[in-house]
């Protein structure tokens, strides 16, 4: 069973930077209610404090080397009684958030937060509750309202954002160019825009498509 120490909110801080570590360690020590008990770089330091200290919430970070944030919450299912998790990162994309919800994640903040409401939080999610800021909370349920793109249509909305036109799309996937623009429509449609452009624009700020530099 996950455990207060001495009456205090045990906390694992999961970063693979070590200023943001350092900085949350000493920030939350000054709170009397909490107690940091480890901090960790990625996701498979994080598993060998949790069964060490037993932390009744961990702070996580989304993008980290070797096992991602995502990929922690998803091998924390196999905990039998893993910590309650709050992320904590510097992405806000709908995405993200609901990936992260959908991972398992309690709460969601932003690392621009203030102290306050970091603190507010860690509590809320420790007693069992969700955390989820106004906005934050906005973009997820307009996430979770809109219907899921389809394999074939995330993968026509990678094409389209290279440029391809509906016949170029049709003739690489081996459909007629007709079922191409059907395809399309769904995907304008579903993310509710006016045209393909909006759709490749809205994707990417949505976190639906990866953009390299």
């Amino acid at each position: 069973m996950n455990k207060e120490t001495n009456g205090k909110i045990s906390i694992l801080i999961v970063d693979d930077h070590p200023v943001v570590r350092a900085g949350l360690a000493s920030m939350l020590g000054t709170q009397e209610s909490l107690d940091v008990v480890g901090a960790a770089w990625n996701g498979q330091e994080a598993f060998a404090l949790i069964e060490r200290h037993r932390p009744q919430v961990m702070l996580l970070d989304l993008r980290m080397p070797g096992m991602n944030g995502i990929e922690t919450l998803q091998a924390l299912r196999s905990f039998p009684e893993p910590p309650r998790v709050l992320v904590l990162t510097n992405f806000e994309t709908d995405e993200d958030v609901y990936r992260a919800v959908r991972a398992g994640a309690q709460g969601y903040l932003l690392k621009s937060t203030t102290q306050q409401e970091m603190v507010e939080a860690i509590k809320a999610v420790a007693a069992g509750r969700h955390y989820f800021p106004p906005h934050i909370a906005s973009r997820l349920a307009q996430r979770m309202s809109r219907s899921n793109l389809t394999a074939r249509e995330k993968e026509i909305l990678e094409m389209m954002s290279k440029g391809l036109t509906n016949k170029q799309i049709g003739s690489a996937l081996s459909i007629s160019a007709n079922t191409a623009r059907n395809h399309v429509n769904s995907i304008i449609e579903k993310l509710d825009v006016a045209d393909r452009t909006e759709a490749v624009t809205t994707a990417i700020q949505q976190g639906l498509l990866d953009v390299q530099a």
